[in-house]
C-alpha cells in the first residue's frame, strides 16, 4: 500500500499542542515528590493518542488506529457508510456490526469512498 494512494483521517492536531503544554505544567507537579512522577504519563498518552489515532484507507482497507493496536477491514466486509447522530462516520459489517471510524466526520464519507477509487452516484438523476 503506497501512501499517496491511502487516505489518511487524523483528530486536530490542536489535541496534540494541547497535550504538549499539559505535559509541562505537569513537570512541576512531578518533581515535587518521586511518586507524583507518574502524573506525566497522562499527557504523554494523549500525545501519542492525537499523533496516532485515526483511519487510514486504500482501495483494499480500511485501518482503524488506536493509542496502542489497529484494525484492518477489507471493503469486502463493509455493508453501509453512514453517520451517526453525532456526526461521525459509522460502518456496518456484513455481521451486524457497527464499528465508528476515528477521526472521520460525515461530512469526509465522500473522501473515504474516493479512496476506494468508485465514486458516488449522481444526485442530479
Amino acid at each position: 500500500m503506497s501512501s499517496s494512494d491511502t487516505v489518511h483521517f487524523r483528530h486536530n492536531q490542536a489535541i496534540l499542542a494541547a497535550a504538549i503544554v499539559a505535559f509541562f505544567g505537569a513537570l512541576p507537579v512531578a518533581g515535587a515528590r518521586w511518586y507524583l512522577l507518574p502524573v506525566l504519563l497522562v499527557p504523554l498518552a494523549v500525545t501519542v493518542w492525537a499523533w496516532r489515532a485515526g483511519t487510514d484507507a486504500d482501495a483494499r482497507e480500511l485501518r482503524l488506529r488506536a493509542l496502542v493496536g489497529q484494525r484492518r477491514i477489507s471493503w469486502d466486509r463493509v455493508v453501509e457508510l453512514a453517520a451517526d447522530p453525532r456526526g461521525r462516520a459509522v460502518a456496518r459489517l456484513d455481521d451486524g456490526q457497527r464499528v465508528t471510524l476515528p477521526a472521520v466526520r460525515g461530512t469526509d464519507l465522500p473522501r473515504l469512498i474516493s479512496a476506494t477509487g468508485q465514486s458516488l452516484p449522481d444526485a442530479t438523476g
